[in-house]
């Protein structure tokens, strides 16, 4: 195992090979870093106690130096050689919920676990950071729920991540069992929004589009692929050419599992037209990886504010796709098919659908919205 003092020009120069790899620190002993074959970069200590070993991460390359990681490590492992695992009931709160991340991302998909990383991040990492783990009550989380009452949606999304860190604290041993400060947390009611583009609306929307084919070409077509095939947001941004053959795309990691999606002529047109640059049909200029779904968010909310649409999300396309579909008289339970739905109580009704019926609907839906396409 290499050993050498870590500082931020050795750990950018450290590369990932195929198998994650440690490189311990000169400075502090069990103070290291972990290289995973993904390019993720953490902090870890490594020691003993009474024969056990004891691996823990310290927090994210990314956002932590090494001199603010040396700091924590050796705090961490003072905690633990003065009387062992009940003092890490102390460990603040940001070092548990990494550990959470780390341990727990198996159990969700690389998206959710990007989302739950955002909403850690941004709504609930601020007002626990430097919290010890085992001293946060019902009281301070019913607090910070209150804080988030003007984004309601952020606070009850935000909310369960905050209830898997608190179960795994536990599990973890850094709480008490069944002390989970989430419990009793009342989320917010939201009325149902089911917001669709009328047909004017559609057609504000295909010229402006068309206004913006040259300057923003790839945020177009995903803009109307969206519009086209009813997907969500992130099936499109993330689509890789091995998943479109045959004139279908053959999804391997939807919201609902893998699952073929249903493409109209305009759609494919589309799909075609997209230079094949990378393994990705959208790619990044920067990243390696496809687009942003936060740089098509960007382009979207210029492009409504353009036309009036101030109240129309991305996932309103999806709403608009499902509504002609069915005003076009289209079977419910075909539609519910061309979106992907996965609900128990209507999946076996799907089987017996003929394929027949399905491609002639996603024909339907092209045939009213081709022109936008075009």
């Amino acid at each position: 195992m290499a050993t050498t003092r870590l500082t931020q020009a050795r750990i950018a120069a450290l590369r990932p090979r195929k198998t994650s790899r440690d490189v311990r620190d000169a400075g502090l002993k069990g103070f290291g870093i972990r290289v995973y074959p993904s390019g993720r970069k953490c902090y870890f200590i490594a020691t003993q106690f009474e024969g056990q070993r004891i691996w823990k991460i310290v927090g994210d390359a990314d956002g932590m130096s090494p001199g603010e990681a040396r700091e924590r490590a050796r705090t961490m492992l003072a905690a633990i050689r003065s009387d062992g695992p009940v003092s890490s009931q102390a460990l603040p709160f940001e070092v548990v919920a990494e550990e959470v991340f780390q341990r727990y991302a198996r159990n969700w998909k690389p998206g959710t676990l990007a989302v739950n990383r955002g909403y850690y991040a941004n709504h609930i990492l601020p007002w626990f950071r430097g919290r010890p783990i085992a001293n946060i009550t019902n009281a301070d989380v019913r607090k910070w729920f209150a804080s988030l009452h003007a984004t309601p949606v952020a606070a009850d999304r935000s909310a369960p991540v905050l209830s898997v860190i608190m179960t795994c604290a536990e599990t973890y041993g850094y709480r008490p069992q069944a002390s989970n400060p989430c419990r009793g947390i009342r989320r917010y009611r939201r009325k149902g929004r089911e917001r669709f583009l009328s047909e004017e609306e559609i057609r504000q929307l295909g010229r402006a589009l068309e206004q913006h084919e040259g300057d923003h070409p790839m945020y177009v077509a995903i803009v109307r692929l969206l519009l086209l095939t009813g997907c969500r947001r992130r099936e499109i941004v993330t689509l890789r050419w091995k998943e479109y053959r045959e004139g279908h795309l053959h999804l391997e990691d939807s919201k609902t599992g893998p699952r073929m999606v249903w493409l109209s002529s305009p759609a494919r047109r589309i799909l075609e037209e997209q230079p094949q640059k990378s393994q990705w049909i959208f790619p990044s200029s920067s990243s390696g990886k496809s687009v942003s779904t936060s740089t098509v968010e960007r382009f979207w909310r210029n492009m409504r504010s353009e036309i009036g649409l101030h109240d129309a999300r991305l996932h309103d396309l999806r709403h608009t796709f499902a509504s002609i579909a069915v005003m076009s008289g289209e079977n419910i339970l075909t539609v519910g098919r061309l979106l992907g739905h996965n609900d128990p109580g209507t999946t076996l009704k799907y089987t017996h659908l003929a394929r027949d019926a399905v491609a002639e609907a996603v024909e339907t839906v092209g045939s009213v919205l081709g022109g936008s396409a075009e």
